[in-house]
C-alpha cells in the first residue's frame, strides 16, 4: 500500500513540475478561450462537428491561440487518432512513416488526425506529399501556421482544405486565463488593477505567454501588490510578432500607407513607430515614404518629395536613432499635405496610349533640323518658338500627326495644384482661339 502512495505522490509532483500553460490547457472544446466565431454556436467548427465528420483544415492564426490544442480536442471528439508532427524537426521520412501509420490503423477501422505544427516550413514538393493521402482519405490533415496561407502554401494543397483564422486572445480571453491560473495556484497573482492589465498587454494576444509570465510572478515573493513599473522589471515583454520578409511587413507598411493617404496623422505615426520599435529598416520605410510622395500627394504640393528626399539624407547622415526624427517629420508633412494622385493616374494612361500607337513618328514641324536634305524634308518647317508670342504659348500640335489630343493629367482642386488647373484653362483657351 505504502508502494501506491509512493507513486501518486510521485505522478503528482511530476504533473506539479509542468508548466502552468500545460496544466491547464483545455480538456474540451467547450474551455477553449477567444475563438468563439469558430466554437461558438454558430461557429464553423461547430457546424461542422454536427455532422460528426471533419475535413481537413489550416488553422490560420497568432502564437498562443489554440492551434493545437483544437486540433487534439477535435480529434477526441470525433474518435480520431491523434498524429503530431512538427514541419521544423521533421522530414520527409517522419512524413512517409505518419502516413504508413495512418494507413495501418485503418485497415483497422481507426482514421487519423495529421496535425502539423508550422505546416509553411515544408517546401513545395513536401506538401504536395500530404494531397493524395488528403484526396483517399487516409488521414484528416489540420496544419497550423502563423503565416498568411495564401503565400506559404501550395494552390493544390489550400484548394482540398478549408482555411480557419484563430484571433488573437483579447482582453477578456486573458482575463479568463488568468482567472484560471489563480484558481490552478490556490492564490491571487499580487497585482495591482492597473498592472494586471498591464500583464495582459505585455501578452499581445498570446495566451501561452500570458501563463507562463503569471507563473513566474506566482513563483516570487513580493512584499506587495506590484505596479505597472514594478512588473516591468519583474517579467519581460513578449516581443511584437513582425518577420520583415513576411505577411507582418506588408500589413504594417500597407497600414501606414493608408494612413497617410487617408491625412490621419496620427494614425500613420503610430503605424511608423510600430515598424520602428520592431526592428524595421528606415531606410526601407524612407522608400516608402518617397514613393508616398509622388504617388499620392503628387503635384497637389511638390515640396512632399523634397521633404521625402531629406528625410532619407538626414537618416544616411545620422543614423540611427537621431536620424528616426527625419522620418517622423516626413511622414507628419506627408499625412498633412493635399493628395493628389493626378500624375499617378498620367503615368498609367500615358504608357497605355504609347503602346496602343506604337512607333508613331513625332510631327515633322518640331523636329530639328541640323542638315539640307532634313530642311527639303519638311523638318522644323512651321515651328513656332513660344517665347516669341505674346503669352508665351503657341498652342502648336505636339501629338505625332493622325493621332487625336488626349488628355492624361488631370489635376485635382487642391493644392498647388488648383493654380495648375486655371493654367491649363487657361492654354487650352488659347489653344482653341488659334
Amino acid at each position: 500500500m505504502s508502494d501506491l502512495f509512493a507513486s501518486e505522490e510521485k505522478a503528482a509532483a511530476k504533473a506539479q513540475r509542468r508548466p502552468l500553460a500545460d496544466r491547464l490547457r483545455p480538456t474540451r472544446l467547450e474551455d477553449v478561450v477567444g475563438q468563439d466565431h469558430l466554437l461558438g454556436p454558430d461557429g464553423a467548427l461547430s457546424r461542422m462537428l454536427a455532422t460528426g465528420r471533419l475535413s481537413s483544415l489550416i488553422f490560420w492564426g497568432p502564437p498562443g491561440t489554440g492551434k493545437t490544442t483544437i486540433a487534439r480536442l477535435l480529434a477526441d471528439r470525433v474518435g480520431l487518432a491523434f498524429e503530431q508532427i512538427s514541419a521544423v524537426f521533421s522530414g520527409v521520412a517522419d512524413l512517409r512513416k505518419a502516413f504508413e501509420m495512418a494507413r495501418a490503423r485503418r485497415t483497422q477501422g481507426k482514421e487519423t488526425l495529421l496535425f502539423v505544427d508550422e505546416i509553411h516550413r515544408f517546401n513545395r514538393s513536401q506538401q504536395d506529399g500530404f494531397l493524395p493521402y488528403v484526396e483517399d482519405g487516409t488521414i484528416v490533415l489540420v496544419g497550423a501556421t502563423t503565416e498568411n496561407p495564401s503565400f506559404e502554401l501550395n494552390a493544390a494543397l489550400l484548394s482540398r482544405v478549408q482555411v480557419l483564422v484563430l484571433n488573437r486572445l483579447d482582453e477578456a480571453a486573458l482575463e479568463e486565463l488568468l482567472t484560471r491560473a489563480e484558481a490552478a495556484e490556490g492564490k491571487k497573482l499580487p497585482l495591482e488593477i492597473e498592472a494586471r492589465s498591464a500583464l495582459k498587454a505585455m501578452a499581445d494576444g498570446d495566451g501561452r505567454y500570458l501563463l507562463n509570465m503569471a507563473e513566474a510572478i506566482l513563483g516570487q515573493t513580493f512584499k506587495k501588490p506590484l505596479d505597472a513599473k514594478s512588473l516591468a522589471k519583474a517579467v519581460q515583454r513578449r516581443p511584437a510578432v513582425y518577420d520583415k520578409d513576411r505577411e507582418g511587413h506588408y500589413n504594417l507598411i500597407s497600414a501606414l500607407h493608408k494612413s497617410l493617404r487617408g491625412s490621419d496623422v496620427d494614425a500613420a505615426l503610430y503605424w511608423l513607430a510600430r515598424m520602428l520599435v520592431a526592428g524595421e529598416e528606415p531606410l526601407y520605410i524612407v522608400r516608402r515614404l518617397v514613393r508616398f510622395a509622388a504617388e499620392d500627394v503628387g503635384m497637389a504640393d511638390p515640396q512632399a518629395l523634397l521633404q521625402a528626399l531629406a528625410a532619407k539624407d538626414m537618416y544616411d547622415f545620422l543614423g540611427s536613432p537621431e536620424g528616426e526624427l527625419g522620418i517622423v517629420q516626413a511622414t507628419i508633412y506627408l499625412a498633412t499635405a493635399p493628395k493628389s494622385n493626378a500624375a499617378y493616374v498620367a503615368e498609367g494612361r500615358a504608357k497605355a496610349a504609347a503602346k496602343e500607337t506604337g512607333s508613331l513618328m513625332p510631327p515633322k514641324h518640331i523636329l530639328n533640323a541640323p542638315t539640307d536634305l532634313m530642311k527639303d524634308l519638311g523638318y522644323a518647317k512651321g515651328y513656332a518658338y513660344d517665347h516669341d508670342t505674346a503669352e508665351g504659348f503657341s498652342g502648336q500640335n505636339y501629338f505625332p500627326d493622325g493621332m487625336q489630343r488626349e488628355t492624361y493629367y488631370q489635376p485635382v482642386e487642391r493644392g498647388f495644384e488648383r493654380e495648375i488647373v486655371k493654367r491649363l484653362a487657361y492654354w487650352q483657351k488659347l489653344r482653341e482661339q488659334s
